[in-house]
């Protein structure tokens, strides 16, 4: 069947582009930045190399306005911060002194300042650093880098569509400022930050730009009758500008819902919405509001967040039946390609089959092109790529990859016994008490010790042959050695070995596992410089042979205080993946837990008494309306049980959480049956600890008192109030003292001097409890 040609061509556009550059240029740059190697100028010069980059590929693939504004040194919602003047008082004289290291401080503090809060950027894994507000806030623009931006990519020819985050999106991923009450609601700022957003616009009008583009993805969400009517005034506000560029409000993620005829009513000249399948309802709800006559729909069809080549023929039918919605309809991705890595293309240890079932951003802003070509042109004059994209999705639906019967049978066998501990919770903590042996306030860490140079070269030895394998494995005995003796000599309770063996905590699973992919070259930003590479998971899971018993037990056998055993729980190993699209995700997470229990039993049967289970992701993944939330969790919760339930009542299961908004899912924190969990909380000021108190959480807890994404070293009165704090909300029987994360990112000598910080602060608040605390 013919697509019928639009009335004026469909464009292609994205709404953002990957920042790295093809070899993390960027990443290397800014740490050069930092440590005094890379100066200013240069950072300068190669950030604007990546971006000329960036707009050279996107046109040359047929893309026709490139977007500006959307690169930044560390997070965009934290640029959206300096462009609204919300700097926050303690951040001000670096700012002031030095706009380049004042913008590093708010993200990453210094010695002497605290940096912004962290948090996850809606159910994803990229991280944005929260704005802090309060009443007083004075908002004053400063659109220097979006018009910069904007004339760079002018001046080389292309047309250019600035990005900003949408000032209603803004207000409401903010916070309270320390010191402000805490129900001090952002959003009551709108009409001072509207004003600033007009003065933005005419600013870019005036450098010549058509079009912006405002995104408001926190329009997805459930929002109230007060939220959607602050969205109205504000796009009736700007929309009315006299002076001001045509707007483009842009949702993804999802459904825009009660947005919708909130947005299709305001004076904006387009919309932008996500049509893939977690925002299908759209082109329902669309039909429903009658359209958008007199708009611009962008219509996201290729998905922006996963990396499975698009079904041309189910796109273009999709875009076919909003030929009739909208007055103009151009083709985009769900959301921005900052989610996926950069070429599929680079992939040289990937099948080459399997390959062609794979989209980067490249590939995806082909497939962009491809569909808008097909939908102003007809499907005949893409003739040839849709005989090829039938036969890629034919063979990956075929491939025995993707199914093996004897995972399937072990999934369906699966009875309610499997996913619970065989005593409750208040007879296994008595065991696990006269087992382990524990004083109050019991110290440990998250599991991961810095990743040091020496480490990343012994695996680059490894891999280019320059070691053998045995030599590889007595530089990781070595680095075992030092991370217990040193945790021994600064007196930790509970162990770890610091997985020195590891090159990312779910990457180093994936490889051992069946039904993953790696990729060499598929990184992707989660914040600042910290990128990932996640794993592609394509098809049944399973766990061919232990994964990390023998580095454990070694560990073990070196120490006579317990050594946690350290994994990553079905959730994040799904969350922190690309999911295969083609059965339901509580079923791949099944299959990832059941693989999971079986490590979990034989480190149990190997001599580890305690268990960690990392789940960061819980909350992450969590779906952004709460009519999901509860089939959500019921998996969730129950792929969690299901890895944990198989050990004696005497093995201390932990888990850890960290830079999410924990308040909204701690009953199911607490379905996860874990005897302990830790938490990220320094940054939130024991926020969580407060928020397990008031749900009547029952179990051992601790909350985070080192912030590991910043450089700077607590000092052992700061720990030590934090823990105070702490002790308002959880009694010392059922508080461990703990850093928020992993300390792979960290040095060694501020890791040295964190943990020896953070040992005395808890010498010193034990010293304060009652005798008879415990």
């Amino acid at each position: 069947m013919t697509a019928k040609p639009a009335a004026a061509a469909a464009r292609a556009t994205v709404y953002g582009y990957p920042r790295q550059g093809q070899n993390r240029e960027l990443k290397k740059a800014i740490e050069g930045y930092w440590k005094g190697r890379v100066d200013a100028d240069t950072l300068r010069q190669t950030a604007a190399e990546l971006r000329r980059g960036t707009w050279q590929q996107l046109a040359e693939a047929g893309v026709h306005e490139v977007p500006t504004g959307d690169f930044s040194y560390y997070d965009h919602v934290l640029d959206t911060s300096v462009m609204v003047g919300a700097v926050p008082e303690r951040h001000r004289a670096a700012v002031d002194a030095d706009a380049l290291d004042g913008y590093f401080a708010m993200a990453r503090g210094t010695q002497d300042v605290a940096p912004l809060e962290m948090t996850k950027w809606f159910d994803t894994n990229y991280h944005y650093l929260v704005p802090e507000l309060g009443p007083d806030t004075v908002f004053t623009a400063d659109s220097a880098k979006q018009v910069e931006e904007f004339k760079e990519a002018l001046a080389l020819g292309h047309t250019p569509r600035p990005v900003l985050v949408g000032p209603v999106t803004y207000l409401l991923l903010a916070k309270a400022a320390p010191g402000v009450a805490a129900d001090f609601e952002p959003l009551t700022l709108l009409d001072r930050l509207l004003p600033v957003y007009a003065e933005v616009l005419a600013d870019l009008r005036a450098a010549g730009a058509e079009w912006v583009q405002l995104d408001e993805p926190a329009l997805v969400q459930d929002r109230t009758p007060a939220e959607l009517n602050a969205t109205a005034r504000a796009y009736r506000e700007l929309g009315g500008l006299a002076d001001r560029p045509k707007l483009l409000v842009a949702s993804y993620f999802g459904r825009l819902g009660e947005a919708l005829p909130v947005l299709a009513k305001s004076p904006v000249e387009g919309i932008a919405l996500d049509f893939t399948e977690s925002g299908a309802a759209n082109l329902d709800d669309l039909a429903a509001a009658g359209g958008l006559p007199g708009k611009r729909l962008v219509a996201g069809v290729v998905n922006g967040r996963n990396i499975w080549i698009n079904d041309y023929e189910k796109s273009l039918a999709t875009l076919g039946t909003l030929l009739g919605l909208a007055d103009h309809v151009d083709v985009s991705a769900s959301s921005s390609l900052l989610y996926v890595p950069l070429d599929a293309a680079a992939e040289q240890d990937i099948d080459p089959q399997v390959l062609r079932w794979l989209a980067f951003a490249r590939q995806k802003t082909a497939e962009i092109v491809t569909l808008a070509k097909g939908l102003s042109q007809g499907t005949e004059a893409i003739a040839a790529e849709l005989a090829a994209n039938r036969a890629d999705l034919a063979s990956r639906a075929d491939a025995p990859i993707t199914r093996d019967p004897a995972v399937r049978a072990r999934t369906a066998a699966i009875t309610d016994a499997d996913g619970r501990r065989s005593q409750p919770y208040a007879e296994r903590t008595a065991a696990q008490r006269a087992h382990l042996g524990l004083p109050l306030l019991p110290t440990t860490t998250i599991g991961s010790f810095p990743q040091t140079t020496e480490l990343r070269t012994a695996r680059a030895d490894l891999r280019a042959g320059r070691i053998d394998g045995a030599g590889y494995e007595e530089r990781i005995k070595d680095e075992i050695r030092e991370v217990l003796s040193f945790q021994e000599k600064a007196g930790i309770d509970v162990l770890v070995h610091g997985e020195p063996e590891r090159n990312d905590m779910v990457q180093y699973f994936a490889e051992q596992l069946t039904g993953y992919l790696a990729t060499q070259h598929g990184w992707v930003q989660s914040y600042g410089t910290r990128y990932v590479r996640p794993p592609v998971l394509a098809g049944d899971i399973s766990r061919p042979e232990p994964m990390t018993v023998r580095w454990t037990a070694y560990a073990q056998s070196l120490t006579e205080r317990p050594v946690k055993g350290m994994l990553t729980g079905p959730v994040t190993m799904l969350a922190w993946s690309f999911v295969r699209d083609d059965q339901p995700l509580g079923e791949t997470a099944r299959q990832v837990a059941l693989a999971l229990r079986d490590e979990v039993n034989d480190l149990e049967a190997n001599g580890t008494s305690v268990i960690q289970v990392d789940e960061p992701a819980l909350r992450e993944t969590l779906p952004l309306r709460a009519a999901e939330h509860a089939a959500y969790l019921e998996w969730a919760t129950e792929s969690f049980r299901l890895a944990t339930s198989g050990v004696r009542p005497d093995t201390q299961i932990h888990t850890h959480m960290c830079y999410a908004e924990f308040g909204d899912i701690v009953q199911a924190i607490d379905d996860l049956d874990a005897d302990v969990i830790s938490l990220e909380a320094a940054r939130s000021h024991m926020q969580v600890a407060r928020e397990l108190a008031a749900h009547g959480y029952p179990r051992e807890a601790g909350p985070g008192v080192y912030d590991i994404h910043s450089p700077r070293i607590p000092s052992t009165e700061e720990a030590a109030a934090l823990l105070r704090k702490g002790l308002e909300a959880i009694p010392a029987e059922r508080l461990w003292v703990n850093p928020d994360c992993g300390l792979k990112t960290r040095g060694w000598p501020e890791t040295r001097a964190s943990l020896e910080n953070l040992v005395a602060a808890a010498r010193e608040i034990r010293a304060e409890l009652p005798t008879d605390a415990a």
